[in-house]
């Protein structure tokens, strides 16, 4: 467990205001990251630092310090790793210590049971963060009062995509999807994201996760020979879309296809909440600093931890005070937004608890272009063309 404290409160209010009495507040958080045991990614470049998401936390309390220094605010924020096995004490520890708001790495069963844990335990007076999991569910059938989501959901990330190949009238589709469950739920993201905006899914493929294709160089070679041969014979399309959370497949997609077409999805042109080559809306500047500090550039976990920090930094300037009641509430009313270099004000949906935000839609080193595109409008808000909207939530908090 890390603690990274920021206190720069006396010092800058003895320059700015001598002899004031100003007493000190101090914002709680904690970073949960729940590691659990899986395959090896296809590239050693998408290996994890063993930073992932902290660096994040880094920066967000260090801006959270820089803009609560002139109110008196301090800020600590907990780092802590754990297991699926170990998950649920440590939340029992961080709400024990008192911290009340808690940003989670989890994938989708555990970032439910860690919320409902909170509840259980501390009822309102723990917010949980979701800063990783895309899981639908999470904002729809399994949706908690006491849950926020920084994090994209697919539905968010699959009307991104489509949207841009809608206007690129790249209309027939090739589903490609993994055999594990959450690549199910991504491919069925896509197919609500085709029949939203109009395009078409020609045909749809299985790519079966036999094991070890990732391990060994005979297990890539084995892939890479592959994909010309299960890819051919199928019908006239524009694009691949390629539905593969668990990274077993689709990095194999690119040049290896039986017909010259684009792949999209979980490879080639990919929806992304962050990228490194981000530098729109001020992003470079979010880019350096971050690199500076942690020496490697930031990753989507990152900034999703960030994002969640200046939620609670945001609010903490807002009512002041350090009520947690007040800041909870503040940050689910209609008037929290958060500037977080993606153009536009950032705001929190009523109905699930998701994040409201642009996609970047990445091509290797260069951000092709980023959703929602002009021509999709909305009669609230252009970006709730992304994701699940009002009418159709699932969501019953």
């Amino acid at each position: 467990m890390t603690r990274l404290t920021f206190a720069w409160a006396g010092i800058v209010l003895a320059v700015v205001a001598p002899g004031a009495a100003l007493a000190e507040v101090e914002y709680r958080a904690a970073v949960l990251r729940v590691d659990a045991p899986g395959p090896m990614p296809i590239s050693r470049l998408d290996l994890p630092p063993a930073d992932l998401g902290f660096a994040g936390a880094v920066l967000g309390t260090a801006d959270n310090a820089t803009t609560g220094s002139f109110l008196g605010q301090t800020f600590t924020t907990e780092t802590v790793t754990a297991t699926p096995e170990t998950a649920g004490a440590a939340m029992k520890q961080l709400i024990d210590a008192g911290v009340p708001f808690i940003v989670t790495l989890a994938d989708a069963a555990t970032t439910v049971e860690l919320a409902d844990l909170a509840r259980d335990l501390a009822g309102d007076d723990v917010l949980v963060v979701n800063a990783s999991s895309t899981d639908d569910r999470l904002r729809g059938v399994d949706c908690r009062a006491n849950l926020l989501h920084v994090a994209p959901s697919d539905a968010m990330l699959a009307d991104g995509l489509a949207q841009y190949l809608v206007w690129k009238r790249w209309t027939d589709w090739f589903l490609i999807e993994g055999s594990h469950p959450q690549d199910q739920a991504l491919a069925q993201a896509y197919r609500r994201a085709a029949e939203k905006f109009g395009a078409r899914i020609v045909e749809e493929r299985v790519y079966e996760d036999t094991g070890g294709a990732r391990r060994t160089d005979s297990g890539h070679v084995q892939v890479q020979a592959q994909m010309p041969v299960f890819t051919q014979r199928a019908a006239d399309h524009h694009v691949v879309v390629a539905a593969d959370h668990a990274g077993v497949f689709a990095d194999w997609l690119p040049y290896h296809t039986w017909d010259a077409r684009p792949v999209t999805g979980s490879a080639g042109l990919v929806p992304q909440s962050w990228h490194p080559a981000h530098e729109a809306w001020g992003g470079t500047q979010f880019q350096s600093r971050f690199e500076q500090q942690s020496n490697r550039p930031a990753r989507d976990q990152d900034y999703q931890v960030w994002t969640a920090l200046r939620v609670l930094g945001e609010a903490a300037t807002r009512t002041q005070g350090g009520d947690f009641a007040a800041i909870r509430d503040f940050v689910l009313s209609p008037d929290f937004s958060l500037a977080a270099f993606k153009g536009q004000k950032l705001t929190f949906r009523d109905w699930d608890g998701q994040l409201r935000q642009p996609v970047l839609l990445v091509a290797d080193r260069v951000v092709a272009s980023v959703s929602p595109q002009e021509e999709f409008l909305h009669q609230v808000s252009q970006l709730d063309s992304l994701g699940v909207d009002r009418p159709e939530t699932e969501c019953r908090k």
